[in-house]
């Protein structure tokens, strides 16, 4: 027969002691950290409120929300602490930092969603130093610029005027006469757009290309070179013609030492002859350059 238990009578001790363990806390994850769970949970805390700004921010510029509504979204993530406080600017060399702070300070709004990066690289392109430009954001408050900047490549005159110019004739800044850089000269109405041309002539016969001292474009069609020792080359039209007869001169001068002899003109615009505007003094007779293109002595004055 099963003994039977009164009520009110006191449970088995054993039962008691195994209860009175299990209430105990187990230990938690965060317990053996140096910092404590409280600090770690603020942080945590932080960091989901900067992730929620975070995808506002994807949501505001990826989604082009409605104007007011993404105004009004992009002002909240600015006011979070997420707008420009500081423009990091990179690449400058020659050109002043000053403008470039300008455009990328001048913003509708400095919240960090409603800042118009193309409509900035847009503005800073127009600047004649600026050949490529990229802006981009760096949370939580920088704005990043990163200039190209054109290199100088040849000085351009026109109207009395002297202005700084890349390979591809893009005007840079204007020169001073007295700050005149040691570059070529290129003379004449849109001489400059004809610059990338230039270059690549000059290339055919790198030779005498840090001898030259300038270039004139002449009647909108062709080139007229000036060197260092004060001759100048009168070159025929068109791209293939002028290469061929700035070859054909460059070995003349090699095998012949033609520049820095007191000759004043080199005339190579008719196909096949070689014209030689002798130096100062009437009577000069000019010895033979070329086998193949024997120099042709011209009176003082003529071409």
């Amino acid at each position: 027969m099963s003994a039977r238990v009164a009520r009110g009578s006191p449970r088995p001790k054993a039962r008691s002691q195994s209860r009175g363990k299990a209430a105990k806390k187990a230990p938690g994850l965060l317990d053996g950290l140096p910092f404590g769970g409280e600090t770690l949970r603020r942080v945590s805390w932080w960091i989901l409120i900067g992730m929620i700004l975070a995808v506002a921010l994807a949501v505001a510029v990826a989604w082009k929300v409605p104007q007011m509504a993404g105004t009004a979204i992009g002002e909240a993530v600015g006011n979070a602490g997420f707008a420009v406080k500081r423009v990091e600017i990179k690449g400058l060399k020659r050109m002043e930092r000053l403008p470039v702070y300008a455009v990328a300070l001048d913003q509708d709004s400095m919240a960090m969603p409603l800042v118009d990066l193309d409509y900035t690289r847009e503005r800073l392109l127009r600047f004649g130093w600026v050949k490529e430009a990229r802006v981009s954001r760096r949370l939580p408050d920088t704005l990043v610029v990163d200039i190209v900047e054109r290199q100088p490549a040849a000085i351009w005159q026109h109207n009395r005027r002297l202005a700084l110019i890349d390979s591809d004739g893009v005007v840079l800044e204007q020169v001073k006469l007295e700050a005149m850089p040691d570059l070529p000269l290129v003379i004449g109405p849109a001489a400059n757009r004809h610059a990338a041309e230039l270059n690549q002539l000059l290339e055919s016969a790198s030779n005498l290309k840090p001898m030259l001292a300038g270039a004139t474009w002449v009647g909108q069609r062709r080139w007229d070179l000036r060197f260092q020792s004060g001759e100048v080359l009168a070159l025929p039209e068109g791209e293939e013609a002028s290469k061929k007869a700035l070859i054909h001169f460059a070995r003349m001068d090699q095998q012949t030492q033609l520049l820095g002899r007191g000759f004043v003109r080199f005339d190579m615009r008719i196909p096949g002859k070689f014209i030689v505007r002798v130096s100062r003094e009437p009577g000069s007779i000019v010895p033979p350059v070329d086998p193949q293109a024997p120099a042709v002595p011209a009176a003082p004055g003529t071409i």
